[in-house]
This record gives C-alpha cells, sequence and structure tokens, in this order.
C-alpha cells in the first residue's frame, strides 16, 4: 500500500482544490458600535445547477486515527464545500487532483489551529477528518436539485502517515 506523508496546509499547495481559510490574512473592519469585528468574504462558494441554494450545516466528526487507511474519497460536482471548525484543533485535509474523471494520488494536509477550508467544486476529497478528539464544524454547501455527490473507492487504498 502506498504512502501519504502529511504537510502543512499553506494557500499556495492548496490553491489548486480550493481556498485557505486564514482569519489572521482576512479582510475584517468593526461593526455593532465597535463590539464585533466582522471577517468580509472569507470564500467563493460555488453553486451550479438549477435552484441551488447555500446550506450553512453543523457537522460532528469523531476523531480519526494515525496512520490513517484512506480507502475512498468523494467529490461534489455541483458546488464547493467550505469546512470551518469552531475549535482551534487542527484536522486533516485530503484532496487529489482529477485525472481523466478519477482521482489521482491524494496530498493529505494538516490545518494550522483555527484553520477552515473550502474545497473547490468537483474536487476529490476525503472525509470530515478531525484528530484528537471529537469535533463540531459549520460546513457550506449546496442544497437543490441534482445529484451532488460522487464517490471513488481505491483498490488498494493509501496510507496517510506523518513522516518518519
Amino acid at each position: 500500500m502506498e504512502r501519504i506523508e502529511i504537510i502543512p496546509l499553506t494557500e499556495e499547495l492548496f490553491a489548486p482544490f480550493g481556498e485557505v481559510i486564514d482569519l489572521n490574512k482576512a479582510e475584517n473592519y468593526p461593526i455593532n458600535n465597535g463590539m464585533c469585528t466582522r471577517f468580509n468574504d472569507l470564500a467563493t462558494i460555488e453553486l451550479g445547477g438549477k435552484d441551488a441554494r447555500p446550506l450553512v450545516n453543523v457537522f460532528r466528526g469523531k476523531p480519526y486515527d494515525l496512520p490513517l487507511h484512506l480507502k475512498m474519497v468523494e467529490r461534489h460536482p455541483l458546488g464547493s464545500q467550505a469546512f470551518i471548525p469552531m475549535t482551534k484543533r487542527p484536522f486533516l485535509v485530503i484532496v487529489a487532483p482529477d485525472t481523466d474523471g478519477v482521482p489521482g494520488k491524494p496530498l493529505a494536509f494538516l490545518t494550522k489551529p483555527g484553520h477552515g477550508v473550502n474545497i473547490g467544486q468537483n474536487v476529490w476529497h476525503g472525509v470530515l477528518t478531525p484528530l484528537g478528539e471529537q469535533s463540531d464544524f459549520v460546513v457550506i454547501d449546496r442544497g437543490g436539485r441534482g445529484e451532488n455527490l460522487e464517490e471513488h473507492f481505491f483498490e488498494n487504498g493509501f496510507i496517510v502517515d506523518f513522516a518518519e
């Protein structure tokens, strides 16, 4: 089984797959008489297809242990999917380039505490992968008509872990 090394999440490395949501770099300004800061326009939410609408959800993910045996990835052909952690715990983001309609070799990123991601429309990615303990995430994705989920199961899978 081929091994995939977990690497730190950066805007540059993640750009082919979506956007890093980083409040430290976001446009922000005070609102509500200075009692609140608005972090504005954090991600480009993609909504393809007829009668599409954004969904705002909370996903409660059980933690995964490492090394992780990656067997499956999925993609959403009609919309992007943003994952914004409700804690400062890092989580694992697994993505894969598209190779003629199937996923290529995956990449595994470890987020910095407090960072989120917006996985682009039609990008292959792993499931929500919290580490350490159960974690809640605000997830913004697409609702509406049309089939917006495609899964791919790898024949042999991959082992995902930190460098030895």
